[in-house]
């Protein structure tokens, strides 16, 4: 079942901000009036994959008018297209693709699960006449065969190593809710030298946070001194992270509700995409 979202003028303050997604809280009601809304028609597949095979998936966004959305931004930066980015439920495994877009308007790509159970499938995408929401998630869900296992999740750890390369954090993150703050990395390389950044998608790293359990989302990028198009806002706050040097990554972090996160920093280095999982506690 596609999830539709309401784009309306009186929840442009409040809702979605660049690469950002949150879920609501407890506080006073407001009336909403009824608003207009995207969504996905099409969506494949439609019934449980295997895992370990590549899966067509497919989709078109239809805008509030019943035609399909062909007009995506491009540009400097990583706010442009449609980011599909799958997470499986216990937050064991995440995938990320920037698919392209026909000239119908129809998003083709190929994915392959690892493992069975099921996943959350995250579309961010970002029209080129977005008016005052730059930019809005659409959501859906797919099924991989076989018997779902989930895996805890792991405390923090300061350091994490993957494909070699080693990801370490400087002391222990103290984040709260809706509030912008900072992440110093180290990334060295197999052979101990500072690992080499490279673009990927308009940023030298991606910052993806899901919140374990309700799988609330939120991006964040690192990009290089002077570009553009790479903060993240969420409410009143904003956020950029940013890399000045080999292997140094400040990545911002501006989650919106409290809880046990889910950080997947991606970066790429030596032509390899490498991504490094992080458990966050927000307050």
């Amino acid at each position: 079942m596609s999830v539709r979202i309401v784009v309306a003028a009186l929840l442009a303050p409040l809702a979605l901000a660049a690469c950002g997604g949150g879920s609501g809280s407890g506080g006073p009601s407001i009336t909403i009036q009824p608003g207009q809304s995207y969504h996905l028609e099409g969506f494949m597949p439609g019934a449980p994959v295997t895992a370990g095979k590549p899966t067509p998936l497919s989709f078109t966004i239809v805008q509030p008018d019943g035609k399909p959305l062909t007009a995506y931004r491009h540009g400097a930066g990583p706010h442009n297209g449609v980011h599909v980015i799958i997470v499986r439920r216990d937050l064991s495994e995440i995938i990320h693709h920037h698919p392209p877009v026909g000239a119908d308007g129809k998003i083709s790509d190929s994915v392959t699960f690892s493992k069975p159970g099921p996943y959350r499938v995250v579309i961010d995408a970002y029209p080129q006449n977005a008016g005052p929401v730059p930019s809005f998630q659409l959501f859906e869900k797919v099924d991989v065969k076989g018997a779902y296992h989930a895996e805890p999740t792991p405390p923090f750890k300061p350091v994490e190593t993957e494909d070699g390369y080693r990801f370490a954090v400087a002391g222990k993150p103290r984040l709260h809710a809706a509030q912008a703050g900072i992440l110093d990395f180290t990334v060295t390389g197999p052979d101990g030298k500072a690992a080499i950044f490279t673009p990927w998608f308009g940023a030298l790293a991606h910052a993806i946070f899901f919140r374990t359990g309700s799988l609330d989302y939120f991006h964040t990028h690192v990009c290089a001194p002077g570009a553009t198009g790479c903060a993240s806002v969420l409410g009143g706050a904003k956020v950029t992270g940013t890399s000045t040097t080999p292997g140094r990554l400040k990545v911002g972090v501006l989650l919106p509700v409290a809880g046990t996160w889910r950080l997947f920093l991606q970066t790429r280095v030596n032509g390899k995409v490498v991504t490094a999982p992080f458990t966050l506690r927000v307050a």
